[in-house]
């Protein structure tokens, strides 16, 4: 089994193996001591501390001696940390964090990833710092320190970007990749995208339980905050989204087209192929995304809303001690008791009020009371045949259903050559048996115009034709085909009839059914596009 989330694992471990070494590094040394950093925290601080001042002084590209951060060290010890310390004593507490924590002093340092496309563990070169000899005032010869790559690294992941900044970086760097068809990274950047949206969307949600659970936990501040970066999450994805989505499967139609009519893809352009699906998927997912961020934010809206309003509420109910109201006052006075009944009525709930409710006395009522042992009983009968005979019973009860649905439409649209659903509406509703034959479930006419609309037309002539040559023995189920041609066939009035056709009317009034019944015995109200059926006649044929 494969799994995609751990691709690029080891320079997730290069960054983790950063934080590592230097703790490595620092721990379980004595000679912090010496210095009066006997605290783990203090001794994180100032190293971190020494290594900002190095990259400041590596981007200003200006000398970073040991002189030089010695007497950084001095300076920030008397402005705060205010430690015991000598100028020289600095000077050597900063000698320790460059050579012994920074540099491991000398060696070579390495941490273990594993790589999980390879199978194996791989050994990371890791260095936080590089040094240079320069001469000051072209005679005095000095080791000057700047910051490696692997440092820059690690200071720029400590202080991350704004939240509001977050998405906007990583679309432009999406698109960047995607103008330069670096499309491996791009999956990268997109799947990037994908996650903050994710969080996104889980902070909405937390935070519609912490509402719930307690609004006045959740400060006017924070609600102002997620939904300012909601907001601006929203603006960001949704027009962008889908223009790089429009692009990317133009680029997947390109090379599809060209792997049928031009030549065959190369192995580099079969993995950018697969990238451009990669990218589309996630954008999908993204946009979709999007759309439940946008539900959220109403959500969190009208909860934040209606909790602060039931608390303002809850202000207006007057409270008392029950202790000092009560307790103390019956202590003092045991004759209070008589009156006890005033508080503890509340406590009570109130049985309901029975109402008679007349749409009920109009619908069947199922018994609800328990039927004698007798009448419970029933007799299961194991026998195959018996069993395949019921069941094709109730295939065929299913089927005659359908047939008289559909011969009641072709009665109708042949008496006029054509007709609506909406004059068939008008007819039905005065007959209610018709109705029921027309429509003996929702499901069952539904699946019947469904059909219809499929199938847009249907030649009697060649049904006929085609039973003719082909004898089949059908079990007894829907086919429209057939169930037309057997309607046909067993009406006299309807035998001339060689055509039926069915088509949607753009622009018409809504059609409504009321008052049908559903399989599962709901009672439900019906609204469908109008539909035109129309038949056409011709000489009387049979077989």
């Amino acid at each position: 089994m494969e799994y995609e989330f751990l691709n690029n694992f080891d320079e997730r471990m290069k960054r983790v193996g950063a934080y590592a070494l230097l703790y490595k590094n620092s721990m379980q040394k004595t000679t912090w001591k010496k210095f009066g950093f006997e605290n783990f925290d203090e001794q994180t601080n100032i190293i971190f501390a020494v290594l900002l001042y190095v990259m400041e002084q590596s981007l200003k590209d200006e000398p970073c001696t040991l002189d030089d951060i010695g007497s950084f060290v001095d300076d920030l010890n008397m402005s705060y940390l205010k430690k015991m310390l000598t100028y020289e004593e600095c000077k050597e507490l900063a000698d320790f964090i460059i050579n012994t924590v920074l540099c491991d002093d000398g060696k070579a340092m390495y941490f273990n990833g594993y790589d999980f496309s390879e199978k194996e563990y791989q050994a990371i070169n890791i260095s936080f710092l590089n040094n240079e000899i320069i001469y000051l005032e072209d005679t005095v010869r000095r080791t000057s320190f700047k910051l490696s790559n692997d440092g820059y690294s690690l200071l720029l992941s400590t202080l991350e970007m704004e939240a509001n900044m977050r998405l906007t970086i990583h679309e432009f760097i999406f698109k960047m990749h995607m103008e330069k068809q670096s499309y491996d990274k791009a999956v990268e950047d997109v799947k990037n995208i994908f996650n903050l949206l994710r969080i996104q969307l889980q902070k909405m949600q937390e935070a519609v339980l912490r509402i719930k659970q307690n609004a006045l936990s959740y400060s006017v501040q924070e609600y102002k905050t997620l939904m300012d970066e909601n907001l601006r999450s929203l603006e960001t994805t949704k027009n962008k989204f889908d223009s790089y989505k429009n692009h990317v499967r133009e680029r997947i139609a390109e090379f599809e087209e060209q792997d049928i009519n031009i030549k065959k893809l190369d192995k580099e352009e079969h993995d950018n192929l697969s990238y451009l699906k990669t990218i589309e998927l996630y954008l999908s997912r993204a946009i979709e995304e999007q759309q439940k961020l946008l539900i959220a934010h109403f959500d969190l809206k009208d909860v934040y809303a209606k909790e602060l309003e039931d608390l303002s509420q809850m202000s207006l109910i007057k409270r008392f001690n029950i202790r000092k109201d009560m307790y103390d006052l019956v202590f003092e006075d045991a004759g209070k008791l008589k009156n006890i009944h005033y508080f503890l009525a509340p406590l009570f709930k109130k049985k309901v009020k029975k109402t008679y409710n007349i749409n009920k006395s109009l619908q069947y009522q199922k018994t609800i009371r328990k039927k004698d042992l007798e009448d419970d009983e029933e007799m299961l009968s194991f026998d195959e045949e018996e069993w395949e005979a019921e069941q094709l019973r109730i295939r065929k009860e299913k089927l005659d259903k359908y047939k008289h649905s559909l011969q009641v439409m072709l009665r109708l649209a042949n008496e006029r050559g054509g007709i609506t659903l909406h004059e068939i509406s008008a007819v039905v509703s005065k007959e209610r048996d018709l109705l029921e034959k027309l429509i003996p479930t929702v499901e069952i006419f539904r699946e019947i115009v469904i059909e219809l609309l499929k199938n847009k037309s249907v030649d009697v002539q060649e049904l006929q034709k085609e039973k003719a040559q082909y004898t089949d023995d059908f079990a007894p189920q829907f086919q429209l085909n057939e169930t037309i041609l057997s309607i046909v066939e067993e009406s006299p009035e309807l035998r001339d009839i060689t055509y039926v056709t069915a088509s949607k009317l753009s622009g018409k009034e809504k059609v409504k059914f009321r008052e049908l019944a559903s399989k599962d015995g709901m009672v439900k109200v019906v609204t469908c596009s109008d539909i035109l059926f129309e038949v056409k006649r011709g000489k009387q044929h049979g077989l």
